[in-house]
């Protein structure tokens, strides 16, 4: 018996063997042959060590090999922060900071000399949009809210917390051009409900507006809000893009398109061809939902914010919408092509305060509520957009962050790795609602209360104190300079 035994394990291992063999043959004759790699033609078998080791370089370079501040789109130690917020752990640190303050952009604060006292802190006041202008006005309690991120590009558990967790903190959220699912309305928190170029969730069977879907959608309670996008900052010039592996039977029911083909949405609406007609598109939606109506856009010059105050000013302040969100060149959490997301539609640091002044100077900016975003997830950044002039802040990747995003640079490809972007049923396993909505409360509450502390240390009751006479940004040259200075406030405002 052993000696059957014996010559079986010879046997099967000469099977294994000459199977090994017969692979490195195969592959060695397939690489030699192919025509589409260079290296692999060169250097068969061998060669496909070179693809292996360069699928694993961003992993070895985000752990082992970049410092704190180097990484982008978001380095380590600002994601370590926001981790610490959501988990309610602190933003203190010990043995001095890493930030830069002689790189150019470093923000610099002017700290009072004699600060705010805790007993004579005022709450940051609440604000309302559309006040007098429609039916039923939105009073926006928090300064810092969730941006759009369509149920779609996230998961359906990821839609869950951020609802649950923006009712707890006060905070807004915003849909995102996919329309509103049940999973936004179940925390029962503030939500706007953004119409994209496709008319997502208010479309008829032809594409077009649908005035039935919109009265439906304004039924809601918690629907506070509609918001016009025009474009975004990860790819202005181009709609919305959504791989079909990610059109699920449901998310194609909400938007109302065919499940598992790619979602792509027009570069622009249809039916606004310029400012004149966004301006009766705004009226129209107003008046068929009694609600707020605003615009997103990123912008490329100071053209389109001069001509649409100038526009208004000549129809009068029924027609301005109520609200507008500024979205920076470096947004996006979603999939876009490179060449937009990299070189299309100004920064936030430079378009934001551009479009401040165009309400100051025209008289609008009572009567328009400004929203910064694109890249703000900190409260130093917080606490700048308020200072340029904006009302209040939307951030998406930030939030992302509170629910676990790793920054794996994966949301367009279904493989998320901690359930945030995928509908992979085993990667949303990983993703707890009843944890990650307290950590999006978590990180929206702590840093408002930091904003405050940042106020206060400036001299300020409260944060919508802030002016640009409160924050240096350092130059090139190494010294800083006022935002009041870089940016003056028009001479005809009165911010």
């Amino acid at each position: 018996m052993a000696e059957i035994l014996h010559i079986l394990s010879i046997s099967v291992g000469a099977l294994l063997a000459a199977f090994f063999i017969a692979a490195i043959i195969w592959l060695y004759v397939r690489d030699i042959t192919q025509k589409k790699h260079a290296i692999l033609r060169n250097y068969p078998i061998v060669g496909h060590l070179r693809y292996f080791f360069e699928s694993l370089g961003e992993y070895f370079r985000q752990y082992f090999f970049l410092n704190d501040r180097e990484e982008m789109p978001f380095n380590r130690a600002t994601r370590a922060w926001i981790y610490r917020l959501a988990k309610k752990e602190g933003g203190n640190i010990g043995f001095g900071s890493t930030y830069r303050l002689q790189e150019p952009g470093a923000l610099i604060f002017v700290n009072a000399p004699f600060p705010i006292l805790d007993e004579e802190r005022t709450p940051t006041p609440p604000l309302l949009i559309g006040e007098g202008y429609c039916t039923h006005p939105f009073l926006a309690r928090s300064l810092f809210n969730i941006s759009g991120m369509s149920f779609g590009a996230i998961s359906k558990p990821a839609v869950q917390s951020l609802s649950r967790g923006a009712a707890l903190a006060g905070c807004w959220m915003d849909t995102g051009e996919g329309g509103l699912s049940p999973h936004h309305l179940e925390g029962g928190c503030d939500i706007i409900m953004q119409i994209g170029t496709a008319k997502y969730g208010v479309r008829d069977e032809h594409g077009k507006l649908s005035v039935e879907r919109l009265r439906e959608l304004a039924a809601h309670d918690t629907v506070r809000a509609f918001e016009i996008k025009l474009s975004q900052g990860a790819k202005p010039g181009k709609g919305g893009v959504l791989p079909g592996a990610k059109v699920t039977e449901e998310i194609a029911h909400i938007r109302g398109i065919p499940a598992g083909e790619d979602s792509l949405s027009p570069n622009r609406h249809y039916d606004i061809n310029n400012i004149g007609e966004l301006l009766d598109f705004i009226t129209r939606v107003r008046d068929i939902t009694g609600k707020p109506v605003g615009i997103k856009t990123a912008v490329g010059g100071w053209y389109f914010a001069n001509d649409l105050c100038e526009a208004i000013l000549r129809r009068g302040f029924d027609s301005a919408p109520d609200f507008l969100v500024i979205d920076g060149g470096e947004g996006g959490t979603g999939a876009a092509p490179q060449a937009l997301a990299d070189h299309m539609a100004l920064s936030i640091d430079e378009a934001l305060p551009r479009v401040a002044d165009a309400l100051f100077e025209s008289g609008l900016k009572p009567r328009i509520r400004l929203i910064a975003s694109g890249k703000i997830v900190t409260s130093a950044r917080v606490a700048w957009a308020l200072s340029c002039g904006a009302d209040f802040v939307n951030s998406a990747r930030g939030f992302m962050f509170s629910l676990g995003c790793v920054q794996a640079m994966r949301c367009h490809t279904n493989t998320c790795p901690t359930g945030v972007t995928t509908h992979d049923a085993r990667l949303q396993r990983g993703l707890v609602i009843e944890e990650k909505y307290l950590r999006v409360a978590n990180y929206c509450t702590s840093l408002c209360q930091e904003v405050d502390m940042l106020a206060h240390s400036c001299g300020l009751h409260h944060a919508r104190e802030f002016r640009r006479e409160h924050v240096r940004i350092v130059q090139p040259s190494g010294r800083s300079e006022a935002l009041s200075t870089l940016y003056p406030y028009p001479l005809r405002s009165n911010p």
